[in-house]
């Protein structure tokens, strides 16, 4: 039988900061499923974890909380909506957005909606014997069979395009100082820097998020000429692979919108431009700008792209404050909704597939959200 009462330490500690049940098994160096236990008060904290969660109350406490920006903007609720964002775009406000978090499509043919190049190349997409064999590790190719074709030297230049068709109604609809952070691989990550920035955004930094896991799918070269007979060829390119090293990192491209004065009066009048370094570091356990998150029980197999949830608030939590609108054009699953509502953050969330917005709803119920911002719906 539990006698003492120090889980209510820990469910206070969650209610005053934010701070999800992974973030603070971190800072604790525990377990998540042991934050979730002293809540529940199924067991109680160790006396270390006791002092550290006083602490972190008692700092709380005195805190104040940030003042509302000095230049009013229309404010949206929270919302699932299911349509092409680059439609639905005239339907947001002009500056009524505080930070945009998308993880776009790459343009490299990880699937169907991934091609958005004018595709003449029959083979592309296709699969070996090989890959099939593999399984779901090697689904699909992402390059023609028979080699790429001239036609497909332009996919580059169309991915800048695409990028374009969208760059400048994000543009439009973020307030000034507000910041766009995009995963857009590394393959063609560049011609959306270049297409961003074009439309008018300021490119602050690039991060990296360290994937737990990574395969290294090079082929041997020397397997390609023993299958062809040729032995000798096999022999001398022993060690050679074709392909590309293990993909080991993600970058995530920093943007910001461009704002009148300085960051010290622009976040006075907007709330926007500066960085909350310590609650970042407090999240990732470091301030670089090198990631190191993993996945938490249950969000393996979203999505073909998935991105952890703990990375997303972390994201939202370094350039945010309670209350604001995260938008994401490109929702997927609905990772970054449910980042900004595990935040206290208000989202906008656009994906076009409706099963995905069927998917995003359901991992919403019960994610209430924390802090001064207040819950908002989720509908179309």
């Amino acid at each position: 039988m539990i006698e003492r009462n120090d889980h209510n330490l820990t469910r206070e500690v969650v209610d005053l900061t934010g701070l999800t049940a992974s973030a603070l098994a971190r800072k604790l160096r525990v377990k998540a499923a042991d934050i979730s236990a002293w809540i529940r008060g199924r067991s109680l904290p160790p006396p270390e974890c006791v002092e550290v969660l006083r602490e972190l109350i008692e700092r709380a406490r005195v805190s104040e909380p940030l003042p509302g920006p000095r230049v009013q903007r229309p404010r949206l609720e929270s919302r699932i909506v299911c349509a092409d964002s680059r439609e639905y775009f005239s339907r947001i406000p002009d500056e009524s957005v505080d930070c945009i978090l998308s993880d776009i499509p790459y343009g490299i043919g990880l699937d169907d909606w991934d091609v958005l190049h004018d595709n003449s190349n029959s083979a592309y997409l296709g699969a070996s014997e090989a890959q099939r064999k593999a399984g779901q590790v090697f689904k699909r190719r992402r390059k023609p069979i028979r080699g790429w074709s001239a036609a497909d030297r332009d996919i580059p230049a169309q991915y800048y395009e695409w990028c374009g068709s969208w760059a400048g109604e994000w543009l439009r609809v973020l307030r000034p100082g507000g910041s766009a952070m995009v995963f857009a691989g590394r393959r063609l990550g560049h011609r959306c820097t270049a297409a961003l920035e074009d439309a008018g955004f300021s490119y602050r930094d690039m991060l990296a998020w360290l994937r737990p896991r990574a395969v290294f799918r090079a082929q041997r070269l020397s397997v390609v000429y023993r299958k062809r007979g040729a032995l000798a060829e096999a022999k001398k390119w022993q060690g050679w692979r074709v392909g590309n090293l293990r993909p080991a990192f993600e970058p995530i491209s920093w943007f910001f919108k461009p704002y009148a004065d300085t960051i010290a009066e622009n976040v006075l009048d907007h709330g926007l431009g500066a960085m909350n370094a310590e609650r970042f570091s407090s999240l990732s356990g470091s301030s670089d700008n090198i990631l190191r998150f993993g996945f938490e029980e249950g969000e393996g197999g979203l999505h073909e792209a998935q991105k952890p949830v703990v990375l997303l608030e972390a994201l939202i939590e370094l350039c945010t404050i309670p209350g604001q609108l995260v938008l994401d054009p490109f929702m997927g699953s609905g990772s970054t909704a449910v980042a900004a509502a595990r935040c206290g953050r208000r989202y906008v969330a656009i994906e076009q597939d409706r099963e995905l917005c069927d998917l995003a709803r359901e991992r919403l119920e019960g994610v209430s959200q924390e802090g001064p911002g207040e819950p908002g719906s989720v509908r179309d």
